[in-house]
């Protein structure tokens, strides 16, 4: 068996002033949960510090600068990446997880990672077809029902 190739992933849970949650949704096409809503983040970089590959990620995904950065938990898994052009690798994934604050004066101007984004109501995550790693963190946040996150993995 073909061991993974393992990941350090950053992951910011980002909120608005009204306590609205940062949603994006990958293109069909790519990622480890294509077509899914989810929390955006990406890889640490060899020589790469874990805050300043938040700074960066938020910066590159989504546009916006980051204000504060709360280190929340971390998980793992393995999960198969779509990659364009060269199908799908088997990762090892550890999560790191951040309650963080963005500047709300700078409009999320999204990159090529994702087709959209929203500020979804706690109250309505359920709602969204959110990948199976977001479920178990809004889980985890209390922010969706134990049963939600078990039903949809």
């Amino acid at each position: 068996m073909e061991l993974p190739i393992s990941r350090l992933i950053v992951v910011p849970v980002i909120r608005d002033d009204d306590g609205r949650v940062l949603l994006c949704k990958m293109p069909p096409d790519r990622g480890v949960f294509p077509g899914q809503w989810g929390l955006p983040g990406g890889g640490v970089e060899p020589g790469e510090r874990i805050y300043d590959a938040l700074v960066r990620e938020v910066g590159e995904e989504l546009g916006v600068s980051l204000l504060s950065a709360t280190p929340l938990f971390f998980k793992d898994g393995v999960h198969e990446k779509t990659v364009p052009g060269e199908g799908r690798i088997l990762l090892y994934m550890v999560f790191l997880l951040f309650e963080c604050r963005v500047d709300a004066g700078q409009p999320i101007r999204l990159n090529d990672e994702f087709s959209e984004f929203t500020w979804a109501e706690p109250s309505r995550l359920g709602a969204y077809d959110l990948n199976p790693a977001t479920r178990e963190t809004f889980s985890s946040l209390e922010l969706l029902p134990a049963t939600d996150a078990r039903d949809e993995a």
